[in-house]
């Protein structure tokens, strides 16, 4: 079972929602809608990706890694596995 699993159905209707809006982009682009207004929308989306981002390492911190530790199995990769992931999301 994933950390997230408890709160998938609100990651789901996040990633919809977020999914709604790309498509609502791509309907700017092609009714050549002004450049600022697009990237106003782009800047929101991105956002709220961000978002979805941190509460998933949120999840990853507080039940796989936790979890980890208290088993004593692979800390130091799940460790490893969330800095990598904050320094992608950092570099985004």
């Amino acid at each position: 079972m994933r950390g997230y699993s408890g709160d998938k159905d609100d990651f789901l209707k996040r990633l919809r929602r977020i999914e709604g809006q790309i498509r609502g982009l791509q309907r700017m682009v092609e009714n050549d809608e002004y450049c600022i207004d697009i990237l106003t929308q782009v800047s929101a989306a991105t956002k709220a990706l961000q978002s979805v981002s941190l509460g998933l390492l949120d999840e990853h911190l507080k039940h796989c890694v936790h979890e980890a530790i208290v088993e004593g199995a692979d800390a130091e990769e799940k460790i490893r596995e969330a800095s990598d992931a904050i320094a992608r999301l950092v570099r985004s």
